[in-house]
């Protein structure tokens, strides 16, 4: 990688996102909680979410990744509330999709993570990219298979 290609893959927006990340404070009571970590980098997140009537209400999230996984969860955290869990699964599927396949950016309030496109070029940073809303669809299917018990 050359150093014009890392100094593009980590511009000025990805770094501010990744020193100001929201809701980084872990829920006392959560309904879930997921902690993924990408093997490759050895990232990690952690999610807790609550949940009623079928939305997120309430987040928390520990970051210990990477400035492009730190400036995803920032978007995530940012635009979270109020989301169903079919809409974090779509949220998560675009920006794969993104990612590995050049496809569009992810809809609001998930928009913001188009600033992570030029990353479709390194391969290697996709899993810590994906962290947060990989761990967040897992908490979602979580709260919804105790819904249905």
């Amino acid at each position: 990688m050359s150093e014009t290609d890392l100094i593009k893959l980590y511009s000025n927006r990805i770094l501010a996102l990744a020193a100001d990340i929201p809701r980084q404070t872990r829920l006392e009571a959560p309904d879930a909680t997921v902690r993924k970590r990408a093997p490759l980098c050895g990232s990690t997140v952690t999610v807790d979410v609550r949940v009623e009537d079928g939305r997120i209400v309430d987040y928390g999230q520990e970051v210990r990744a990477c400035a492009l996984g730190q400036a995803a969860a920032s978007i995530v955290g940012g635009g979270i509330l109020g989301q169903t869990r079919a809409e974090v699964h779509a949220a998560r599927d675009a920006l794969r999709a993104m990612l590995k396949e050049g496809g569009p950016t992810p809809p609001a309030p998930f928009d913001g993570l188009e600033v992570l496109g030029p990353a479709r070029d390194y391969k290697n940073r996709h899993a810590s990219i994906l962290l947060s809303l990989d761990a967040l669809c897992e908490a979602m299917d979580e709260v919804a298979r105790v819904d249905c018990a």
